[in-house]
């Protein structure tokens, strides 16, 4: 499939209502408002197409950004690749669950989310740290240093409070899955997460939101969830 049929086959699957929703959360024209279940028949019939992908994704239009991320092939893709789609990435849909999730599947996910987590920037940022969250609740536990994740939890009960917002969201992810997902630091996990407290995020035009990771640990484990792990990552 080539981009212009690509681009049609989309577009044909918009809806207004899709759209609008998307646009409240921070997406901006052009766009289609394509549901995610509805790309799930045409990623089948493409399945892998890293040339497609690029050039979806070059379009600026979110839906095809979107869409790039479930057709791409991770492990063609280099860091400068992977930092040219971050940098592309406008709002955090496309910067935690597009490029951070297509890194997540690729070989170099931790080194590029450590140099984003670093950079401080806040799109970036979150990017990273969603990275990690999308690797922890899939991955074995031996893939990750135990001293390296217990170091970003002390990075983030330092600094959670005073980050740029979608960090703030991010790193409040991260400390959830690593306490659900990370066996080794669960405890630690939850222990942190209890210090840090209740986490303000602000929202444009919209109330805040209150984040609170212990809340949520806690939730999981009592139901049993200690150690759970995504079977796949990409839809």
């Amino acid at each position: 499939m080539d981009l212009k049929l690509a681009m049609q086959e989309l577009e044909g699957l918009g809806k207004e209502r899709t759209k609008k929703m998307y646009i409240s959360n921070g997406a901006h024209e052009p766009l289609f408002g394509v549901g995610t279940g509805a790309m799930k028949p045409v990623a089948k019939n493409i399945k892998i197409d890293q040339e497609l992908a690029e050039a979806l994704y070059a379009t600026g239009n979110y839906d095809a950004m979107y869409f790039a991320g479930i057709i791409a092939d991770p492990k063609a893709m280099t860091a400068s690749d992977f930092d040219r789609w971050v940098d592309a990435a406008y709002f955090y849909m496309l910067s935690d669950y597009v490029v951070a999730v297509t890194l997540s599947e690729s070989d170099i996910a931790q080194e590029v989310a450590d140099n984003w987590i670093a950079s401080g920037q806040e799109l970036k940022m979150s990017a990273g740290w969603s990275c990690y969250c999308w690797l922890l609740g899939n991955r074995p536990d031996t893939e990750f240093s135990e001293d390296k994740i217990s170091s970003m939890l002390d990075t983030v009960k330092r600094t959670i409070h005073n980050s740029p917002e979608r960090t703030k969201s991010a790193m409040n992810n991260f400390l959830y899955t690593v306490g659900i997902s990370f066996v080794p630091l669960s405890e630690k996990a939850l222990e942190t997460s209890k210090e840090i407290g209740t986490v303000e995020m602000k929202r444009d035009n919209k109330k805040s939101s209150f984040l609170n990771a212990h809340e949520s640990i806690q939730k999981e484990l009592d139901r049993g969830k200690l150690g759970f792990k995504r079977k796949y990552v990409r839809c």
